[in-house]
């Protein structure tokens, strides 16, 4: 399950519905009124405001499965329930799946949202709709005052652009691949991602655009800056792809001339004890190596992690992969932020594009589900130990507090 996962993230989602597909999409949709903030950092937000400067979202691309994760029904049916069971965690009256030991260690820690929801199945738009907040629309569709090939911007470029860089690094990074629809849409190539294609959990990582091309010396990249810069003064008058590749120039420049970037990318340099606690995966490295990023002063990071899209047979590769993977590499994350002393200017978000089926569908494993999903927050003025939100019987429908994706934007 976990190969075929991987090959649909480089390939076609199960929809059919291809990852150049998310490049294509227009939007339309307008944000509703803000109710989530209240109930995240005080009853009076006038008096706690929020005090992110940075962002980690770690994105579990696919949906993953609420019932079996965070919101567990072990007194609804069977094939509703699934094989997994609750326990406590370190907030009295707190249950999560017994796969996510570590983080019921640190429930105090973070604030789960049972009761997010929305109407789009899809892969492409529904990862479009969660991380630019505008519903989706490809641009064979349906007639709209919207011109088809408008892109928003994620998330993580308006990030970005509302605080701007700080430090060496840059805002806004993708790791250890592109996201869907994380962009920087009409905004420009200024506010895209860094993307690192490249898995921190290798033994060989490294990122590819920090050094020089082989064969060029420190002399001849110098040279070719002086001739960019020559560039440079025409890039006023420049536009589309002149100026796009512009500007993509000079940030590699300075990412290749400056050992700051160098250092908080190096991943080698953490501590055998720390990476271990974050667990040897794709997610635990992606999340440590978040932490760096954040601490040289990036503002918004984005890890996706591909393989939560659990039609077949899921709760072998939920118990042995997925879950324990998620439990460890959230869990060091907003443990190692706070031991720092960064956790409460770091907001940390892990969540999916949709949830699961509350039915167990005759593959055993579990289909879309938008209508409910549950989150995690953490840092950034949340207040800790939380569970915002209710579900029916069956996980199905929100019950209470329902949150929808305006009010997560």
């Amino acid at each position: 399950m976990l190969k075929m996962s991987f090959l649909q993230k480089r390939g076609r989602y199960c929809d059919h519905r291809s990852r150049r597909d998310a490049l294509q999409i227009g939007g339309l949709g307008a944000l509703a009124g803000l109710t989530l903030p209240s109930l995240l950092y005080a009853d009076d937000i006038k008096a706690v405001a929020p005090r992110a400067k940075s962002c980690i979202m770690l994105f579990l691309e696919g949906g993953p499965s609420t019932i079996d994760m965070w919101d567990m029904k072990p007194n609804a049916p069977e094939n509703i329930r699934g094989p997994f069971r609750p326990i406590s965690t370190n907030v009295a009256g707190t249950q999560i799946c017994e796969h996510l030991p570590a983080c019921a260690k640190v429930a105090d820690k973070y604030t789960i949202v049972r009761s997010h929801s929305h109407g789009d199945n899809g892969h492409v738009t529904g990862y479009y709709y969660v991380m630019t907040g505008y519903k989706p629309r490809f641009r064979d569709g349906q007639n709209s005052r919207i011109p088809a090939n408008v892109l928003y911007p994620s998330i993580g470029s308006r990030v970005a652009r509302e605080l701007g860089v700080q430090g060496s690094v840059p805002a806004y990074v993708n790791l250890p691949a592109p996201m869907d629809a994380g962009g920087p849409g009409f905004y420009g190539p200024e506010y895209a991602p860094f993307v690192i294609e490249t898995d921190p959990v290798q033994a060989d990582f490294n990122v590819r655009d920090l050094t020089l091309p082989q064969g060029t010396t420190s002399d001849r990249m110098s040279r070719r800056q002086q001739l960019l810069s020559g560039v440079e003064r025409l890039r006023r008058r420049a536009s589309g792809k002149a100026a796009d590749m512009s500007a993509y120039y000079s940030k590699a420049y300075d990412l290749i001339t400056s050992p700051e970037a160098q250092k908080a990318f190096d991943i080698h340099a953490e501590p055998q004890p720390l990476r271990e606690r974050y667990g040897y995966s794709t997610i635990g490295q992606c999340a440590l190596l978040s932490r760096r990023l954040v601490e040289a002063g990036c503002r918004f990071v984005g890890v996706d992690h591909a393989g939560w899209d659990t039609h077949y047979d899921c709760f072998p590769s939920l118990k042995e992969d997925l879950i324990p993977q998620a439990d460890l590499a959230f869990s060091a994350l907003v443990t190692d932020l706070e031991d720092r002393g960064l956790l409460d200017t770091t907001l940390v978000v892990m969540m999916g594009e949709m949830g699961r089926t509350p039915k167990v569908n005759g593959d055993a494993g579990r289909d879309h589900w938008s209508r409910v999903q549950s989150i995690l927050l953490a840092g950034g003025g949340v207040r800790p130990g939380q569970v915002i939100g209710e579900t029916d019987a069956t996980a199905s429908a929100p019950l209470k507090d329902p949150v929808s994706i305006a009010d997560l934007q």
